[in-house]
């Protein structure tokens, strides 16, 4: 434009919704200079850079977004082909968002708009279609192959922490010349201008900063300054818009207070898997009774589906007391929500507000799995099915304990979080109660959490949980789902059944076939039945070292290794409790071929830990 302003787009015509601009000449990326221009060399190292540019992005109507605008390096200038859209095929959190992106419409990471304070650490929200100047300053360092990016109102100078940072080496993916530069698409908003104010930038070094007393002025938009004749009517309606105007600001603050969010400094990190409440409420229609689906020790779950992507969820809101390790907590849900295995339920990411943490599921069809073992209204699960299903939670612990980068114990492994989708297969979900630590180390879980039934004798009594604490409550699932019984029910005359006792119990009898669930009605395979009781029996061992890991279980499923035959010292679990209430613990460690002291409870509190 003549006073210098860098025009974009201007879509007063569908004609002109897209622009690019670039430096004219390509600047050399890569250090070594005969690297080829058409071809990466993985051996070459990119150079460091820095840049730093003034935009705004000015629409003729208030909350019409646009495509957007991006900074560019790229080996060609000619985008002609090029576009790109705020879509949730391409996984952008929302509308308001700055993303990373390479060789891709996926970004590799996103957050929402904005900068944290340097004064308190708070993160401030900004519009970026707000008709304000914005700077930017995007920077690499070759080094720490670290590429940050940081925004900020022109009247803040630049945040000291980033609110992108990723880590990426850009030699596996830049050419020895490329082309620096700007695109932008108004996409259908009609009537949205995207300007560039300033920019600088350099190779190997921090980019010279902007003297903001040269940068252009933005054109005004909107309609021309009202005719002075006005001053003296609009005095005379003053009385009734103080009434609307405080009837507005009553509806702003209710609205707000309404989604209010805790959000501190430190969750900055998790940017990317926070979900607003807003979003969340909306998506479950106000977590409304007839999108619950269920109610459970540690909170209730309700189907939901996001308005942006359209993508179906579960929400689970828990109670929690922000004093009891919340940080430490919100890590270990990130984390977790880094897992990938198909037969795990995936965690989405979560939402934080006082006194209450809301965590997002991939959601279920079909539910989860004890409705079908005990809900006379559903159908029954063929053997084959459930075969399937106890194979594919097998596969997903032994991810869990050995195969992931550090080694989580899920901690409340039952038929109620073993969900089913769409076809059936088996998923292991609900997370909110898992550990992490790392490979080599020893867990540092004190608190007894889980389900009565599920309990492995020694976590009763230390508290600790171990991946055989897990590998316990496996075997004692195993038993439900070929029996088709809860792991402590009542008989006619209404004494209590210990399942595993009742198995066992079949077992020493030769008559363990007689503990399947009746109605299967005969029709299964044997040699799998006989296969997965002596299995339940073997995990649910009361000393953990005689279980078997998890490597092993899969061993037996997969028919590559034989079970081995029950040891004679098995005691079984009522025996166990009965001993511990009458003091023979020592006795209890003299019996079981372990050197760990056992111990069990007739009754015992469940604690939530940190919930």
């Amino acid at each position: 434009m003549p006073n210098g302003l860098l025009l974009l787009t201007d879509p007063v015509t569908e004609y002109k919704t897209t622009g690019h601009a670039f430096h004219p000449a390509p600047l050399r990326f890569l250090k070594s200079s005969t690297t080829s221009t058409t071809t990466t060399n993985s051996t070459a190292m990119a150079r460091s850079f820095s840049a730093t540019f003034v935009f705004a992005i000015s629409s003729r109507y208030d909350g019409l977004t646009s495509y957007g605008l991006a900074f560019v390096v790229a080996p060609t200038s000619n985008l002609s082909a090029a576009n790109g859209v705020m879509d949730a095929a391409f996984r952008d959190i929302n509308s308001n968002h700055v993303g990373i992106n390479v060789n891709s419409l996926i970004s590799r990471q996103a957050k929402p708009a904005g900068y944290y304070s340097d004064e308190n650490g708070v993160f401030q929200d900004l519009r970026l279609n707000s008709r304000q100047p914005m700077q930017v300053w995007v920077d690499y360092n070759a080094q720490a192959r670290r590429l940050n990016v940081t925004l900020a109102p022109i009247q803040v100078r630049k945040p000291r922490n980033p609110l992108l940072s990723e880590v990426i080496d850009l030699s596996a993916v830049t050419t020895d010349k490329m082309y620096v530069g700007f695109s932008a698409s108004a996409g259908l908003s009609i009537g949205t201008h995207h300007y560039v104010l300033g920019w600088s930038f350099s190779l190997d070094g921090p980019a010279p900063p902007l003297d903001f007393s040269k940068l252009p002025s933005l054109p005004r938009l909107g309609p021309k300054p009202r005719p002075k004749i006005l001053d003296a009517v609009l005095p005379l309606v003053t009385t009734s818009l103080v009434i609307v105007v405080l009837a507005a600001v009553f509806f702003f603050l209710w609205h707000r207070r309404r989604f209010t969010e805790v959000r501190e400094y430190w969750e900055e990190e998790f940017g990317p898997y926070r979900f607003t409440y807003k979003d969340l409420f909306h998506a479950t229609e106000g977590f409304s009774d007839r999108n619950l689906l269920g109610v459970g020790g540690f909170g209730r779950v309700y189907r939901g589906v996001l308005s942006v992507s359209n993508l179906e969820v579960a929400v689970k809101r828990v109670s929690h007391d922000s004093k009891q390790g919340v940080r430490e907590f919100i890590a270990e849900v990130v984390s977790i929500g880094r897992l990938r295995h198909r037969n795990l339920a995936q965690l989405l990411g979560y939402c934080r507000r006082k006194g209450e943490l809301l965590l997002v599921y991939d959601y279920m069809e079909n539910g989860s799995l004890d409705k079908y073992l005990y809900n006379e209204n559903k159908p029954t699960l063929h053997w084959a099915e459930r075969y399937q299903i106890i194979k594919g939670v097998a596969s997903s612990l032994l991810y869990l304990h050995e195969e992931w980068e550090k080694i989580v114990i899920h901690r409340d492994i039952k038929a109620s979080n073993v969900l089913l989708d769409r076809q059936m297969n088996g998923r292991l979900g609900d997370f909110g109660l898992a550990r992490l630590y790392d490979h080599g180390t020893v867990s540092k879980t004190t608190h007894v959490v889980g389900t009565m039934g599920y309990l492995a004798p020694e976590i009763i009594r230390t508290g600790k949980a171990t991946p055989l604490t897990d590998v316990f409550a496996f075997g004692v699932f195993l038993l439900e789902v070929a029996c088709g019984c809860r792991p402590i029910g009542s008989s006619k005359n209404n004494t209590e059944i210990v399942l595993v006792d009742w198995v066992l119990e079949h077992h020493r009898n030769v008559s363990i076939l007689d503990t399947v669930d009746p109605r299967l009605m005969g029709n299964f395979n044997i040699e799998e039945v006989t296969l997965v009781l002596k299995l339940g029996l073997l995990c649910s061992y009361p000393s953990p070292s005689a279980r078997p890991s998890m490597r092993k279980v899969m061993q037996y499923l997969d028919r590559g290794e034989s079970i081995p035959d029950m040891p004679p010292t098995y005691v079984s679990y009522s025996t166990i409790a009965m001993m511990q209430n009458e003091g023979f613990d020592s006795y209890i460690m003299s019996c079981t071929p372990s050197n760990s002291t056992v111990s069990g409870k007739s009754s015992v509190t469940v604690l939530q830990e940190g919930r």
